[in-house]
């Protein structure tokens, strides 16, 4: 059997809506990732785990991928208790600011791909 994340079913609707309001930063990274472009790993976006939702998720990574607007600032200790969290459930969480995204796709993309190639045989059962 397959890892199975669970979550808390109440958050479906919020990530519908999330994944259907996503910011230019979201879709940019987003068209990088669907469809198994990094490395044939598959990724799902607005994905609820436990009682979050995090932006990127893979699961035989078992990987999360989160940016942080702007106004992110006010949040930084939420995302701490948060990224604990997830850090527990044995998911690793890689963090860009919505700046770098925008800005900077390449070293994003590298970042991610890095990640993959020094922890893939980790996490894959």
């Amino acid at each position: 059997m397959g890892k199975v994340i669970y979550y808390n079913p109440k958050l479906k609707e919020l990530a519908r809506r999330l994944r259907n309001e996503s910011t230019l930063s979201e879709v940019l990274l987003w068209n990088q990732l669907k469809r198994g472009q990094m490395h044939n790993y598959d990724f799902n976006r607005q994905k609820p785990i436990d009682n979050y939702i995090v932006d990127f998720f893979c699961l035989d990574l078992m990987l999360a991928i989160e940016i942080d607007g702007s106004t992110h600032g006010d949040k930084i200790e939420n995302d701490k208790v948060r990224q604990k969290r997830l850090e527990n459930l044995g998911i690793r969480v890689l963090r860009f600011s919505d700046m770098e995204v925008k800005q900077n796709m390449d070293s994003v993309l590298e970042r991610i791909s890095d990640w993959i190639k020094e922890n893939a045989d980790r996490y894959l059962f």
